[in-house]
């Protein structure tokens, strides 16, 4: 492929990233800015309660770490088994 055309191809795959980005970041830019607190200065504003019963489940992702590296290991040891012949006639 020549330089032409991947630097084509590489315009039009980072033109397909950011225009919906772009597009999605201009529409919650006025969205934000209908809620904003500064708008309604002169009504009540809702303020956040404090909680007693907090929940007590904590960490867990440290085992979700580990047992996604050993699937990976696993995955990686039955692609690379020792045999090689074809499964196809």
């Amino acid at each position: 492929m020549s330089l032409k055309k991947s630097a084509m191809a590489a315009i039009a795959a980072v033109s397909l990233v950011a225009v919906p980005t772009m597009v999605q970041a201009a529409q919650s830019q006025s969205a934000a800015s209908k809620l904003s607190v500064s708008a309604v200065a002169s009504k009540q504003v809702r303020a956040g309660a404090s909680s007693r019963d907090a929940s007590q489940l904590g960490g867990g992702s440290a085992i979700i770490a580990i047992l996604a590296a050993l699937a990976v290991i696993a995955g990686i040891v039955i692609a690379a088994d020792g045999s090689n012949t074809p499964s196809s006639p």
